[in-house]
């Protein structure tokens, strides 16, 4: 089995810490770990890029190591700079039939949420910010289902349910996520995607 980890900071698993100076944890070394010689990981994140960027590298941290399986997550930075959902839908959906083209198997993972939504002055103070992550989930959601692409709800899953906020134990900036976070996204590919179809080769 062979697995690219594709996206930006929360795939290169960027982690800002209250106590101290940021880390690295991303949730391919999990997956890394329990594949264990059954298989490769490569982690291919970049923080800062936008899903256009991820556009650009993706023939060659992809496509060029011809994986079984590739998993996407981007859009963070997107729509964090404004851009439009459909934009973030448009590049997702490329990068997905570009996978297939190649015949490798893309897995989505929805863009997690935002911490911090009501202090004045945070990054993530806008709620319309918040707004733009469901539309482009959802439509994940639709076209996944349409093409028979596993897709994970990040989102969903670290979320507090009654605000829809990213919730505090996973994430210390209300953006990244903590080593928990990242190491829940891990458990939801490896039980949802991988695990049984490891057990099935």
């Amino acid at each position: 089995m062979t697995i690219v980890c594709f996206g930006d900071s929360l795939t290169e698993g960027y982690q800002s810490s209250r106590d101290g100076g940021p880390g690295f944890t991303p949730y391919g070394q999990w997956l890394r770990e329990w594949l264990g010689k059954r298989g490769t990981i490569w982690i291919r994140g970049v923080c800062g890029e936008t899903t256009q960027q991820m556009k650009e590298r993706f023939p060659s941290d992809v496509l060029a190591l011809h994986p079984g399986y590739a998993v996407i997550l981007g859009g963070t930075n997107d729509l964090g700079w404004g851009l439009p959902a459909k934009m973030v839908i448009k590049n997702l959906v490329w990068m997905y039939a570009e996978a297939q083209s190649h015949g490798i198997l893309p897995v989505s993972v929805t863009i997690p949420s935002l911490g911090g939504l009501g202090m004045p002055g945070s990054i993530s103070s806008y709620r319309p910010a918040l707004q733009s992550r469901v539309e482009v989930n959802e439509a994940l959601k639709t076209y996944c289902q349409m093409k028979q692409i596993p897709i994970v709800d990040l989102f969903s899953v670290t979320c507090d349910p009654q605000s829809q906020e990213l919730a505090s134990e996973f994430s210390d900036d209300g953006l990244h996520l903590t080593e928990l976070g990242y190491r829940t996204l891990a458990h939801l590919l490896w039980n949802q995607v991988f695990k049984s179809r490891l057990e099935n080769q």
